[in-house]
């Protein structure tokens, strides 16, 4: 709660339940990318998308690194969603605790930067944050870099002027945590919608537990003003 701290807000399933409004979604929009520009079967696509996003933290990455696939053209064409502003919600009380929060605030998400705009659109909060940050800014050097890479999280924190002991990742996905950690970054792991999950990653995922680069588990914005 200092003034000087910088916040760093996940989009999916930490301000809103993309479980619900966007996942499924997305998620078959990849796979019938795959099936199209891989040209193999809708098993196989299913599978490397899994895979991919296991080992690298982003399919996209994958799909760059083993098959020339244009990032680009890969976000825009999964990320269509039609319908998806009538599908987003969160949390009211979640947005107001956030307009309390002393520092600065700022959008760090994998999703591309139309997708994150119309579901900042919908929630009517863009104006709550100091700046977005998609996974369109997280190139170093020609190559994605997107989370969890402690590369990119190194030259965010020297752009945005601050120690790591002064910034902290708020969260649904543990291994992100986990890499900023590593940096003597805060971590605050957000388990709203993780708990409500019934499919996917986020429903085999043990919250119960607190791993020991986890600084603090929540299931809503406003235990952030808690000392």
């Amino acid at each position: 709660m200092r003034a000087d701290t910088v916040w760093l807000f996940d989009l999916d399933n930490t301000l809103h339940n993309a479980s619900a409004s966007a996942f499924r979604d997305v998620n078959t929009s990849m796979t019938a990318y795959i099936v199209e520009h891989l040209a193999v079967t809708e098993e196989q696509a299913d599978a490397l998308r899994r895979d991919y996003w296991q080992r690298y933290g982003a399919t996209l990455l994958g799909l760059v690194r083993h098959h020339g696939v244009r990032g680009h053209h890969f976000l825009h064409q999964t990320h269509q969603l039609p319908g998806l502003e009538q599908r987003v919600h969160g949390h009211a009380h979640d947005f107001a605790a956030l307009a309390r929060l002393r520092g600065r605030r700022y959008i760090l998400t994998n999703a591309p930067a139309d997708y994150t705009q119309r579901v900042l659109g919908a929630l009517g909060i863009a104006h709550l944050f100091h700046g977005v940050l998609t996974i369109e800014d997280m190139r170093m050097f020609g190559q994605w870099r997107p989370k969890p890479d402690r590369r990119m999280f190194r030259r965010l924190l020297a752009q945005l002027r601050v120690p790591a002991s002064r910034c902290v990742l708020v969260e649904d996905t543990l291994e992100h945590q986990k890499s900023v950690h590593a940096l003597g970054m805060g971590t605050v792991w957000m388990q709203r919608w993780t708990r409500g999950a019934g499919w996917g990653v986020a429903a085999a995922t043990r919250v119960n537990r607190r791993p020991a680069y986890v600084d603090r588990r929540i299931s809503r914005l406003a235990q952030l003003l808690r000392r």
